[in-house]
């Protein structure tokens, strides 16, 4: 009885303790529901409404014919319309369009003869998703009433596939893994920071000093870029020796794409920092930031295939933008400068957090 009464008591000082620590609890209960709204709402591997560009040369009532009953298939959406077949291949290693309609001069004599493909599908085939879904596109049966032959011998679709000919999983996946990687590092190095210094009891240390909140700050992220560069060049280098990645773009733009990358997760992590009470705390926060970058960012699940609110909340991730970045260079070849709107968006989120951290912090020395 002594025993039952003892554990009892145990039990009703962690329900307090639960009850006390407010994101503790909120974690308990938010964690499955994120979870359920994420791979039930926001995550579809059935791919539709790939961002899709037409080079349409025939300029004839059949051409016009297969734009619509492309777009009518909900594979893709149509969002661009160019000139000529380099120009979507342009526009497709800028990032602009995952898949190209391409529809030569001859059109209508190649589908009224049959004996080869009428048109092309340029495809981003970097990611094995959306090469699956133009598969499916390709496949689509187009009748056409001005013509006595209904089907044609040869594929309506001949299917170009870019940037992963072998179609190797590894090619996808591991320059995204930097940015994965670097995600769960710098957030959860620098989310303990401030919280290691106030139990410590350095923090009272440092008040006491002329270094300002801004100082401080950027004092604790500085080294950790060092850091977070390091491992950079540590997976670049085994996807190049163990997966044969190949590396289509600039050393440079890579390494300038990570700096900011970097700098955008340490200033979350000191925002973190400056909200949570233990390091415990910091670790649940982190995790609580991790878990929607890995879902919603592109990283395992197209981004085209989520739904609109998803993509809205993955706008505000700094992992989408350096997916983006990373696949654009690595695996398309394309400049920085051709993807400086992502490059712009860390250093919009980089500021906010951390003149957001600033301000925190500085509550916390009043």
């Amino acid at each position: 009885m002594n025993c039952l009464t003892r554990l009892l008591a145990i039990v009703r000082k962690e329900v307090r303790q639960l009850r006390r620590d407010r994101l503790t609890f909120g974690m308990i209960v938010g964690i499955p529901i994120m979870q359920i709204v994420l791979f039930g709402y926001a995550i579809n591997t059935d791919v539709r409404h790939l961002r899709a560009g037409v080079a349409d040369q025939a300029q004839t009532q059949l051409s016009r014919i297969l734009v619509q009953d492309a777009q009518a298939s909900q594979v893709v959406d149509i969002v661009i319309a160019v000139p000529t077949a380099a120009a979507l291949e342009e526009h497709m290693r800028r990032g602009d369009i995952a898949v190209g309609l391409y529809i030569p001069p001859d059109f209508g004599s190649r589908l009224q003869h049959g004996t080869r493909a009428a048109a092309q599908l340029l495809v981003d085939g970097s990611d094995p998703v959306i090469l699956g879904a133009a598969r499916r596109l390709a496949e689509l049966p187009v009748q056409y009433r001005s013509l006595t032959q209904k089907t044609t011998r040869a594929p309506l679709f001949e299917i170009r596939n870019y940037h992963n000919p072998e179609r190797r999983s590894a090619v996808y996946i591991v320059p995204a893994l930097i940015g994965v990687i670097l995600t769960m590092t710098m957030v959860l190095f620098t989310s303990v920071a401030i919280v290691r210094e106030r139990e410590r009891g350095n923090l009272e240390m440092l008040i006491t000093t002329p270094v300002t909140s801004a100082e401080l700050m950027v004092g604790k992220i500085l080294p950790y870029i060092l850091i977070g560069l390091i491992q950079v060049s540590i997976i670049l280098a085994l996807g190049v020796g163990l997966f044969k990645v190949p590396i289509a773009g600039d050393l440079p733009d890579i390494y300038l794409a990570a700096l900011a990358f970097i700098a955008a997760n340490l200033s979350m992590g000191l925002l973190i920092s400056t909200q949570a009470k233990s390091q415990f705390q910091a670790m649940q926060m982190t995790f609580f930031f991790f878990l929607p970058s890995i879902l919603l960012s592109g990283f395992m699940f197209p981004f085209d295939g989520m739904p609109l609110p998803a993509q809205k909340i993955a706008e505000v991730l700094p992992l989408t933008h350096f997916v983006r970045l990373i696949r654009g260079i690595v695996l398309r070849g394309a400049e920085i400068g051709e993807l400086f709107g992502e490059l712009r968006a860390l250093a919009v989120f980089t500021a906010v957090t951390l003149t957001l951290a600033v301000l925190r912090f500085r509550k916390r020395l009043d």
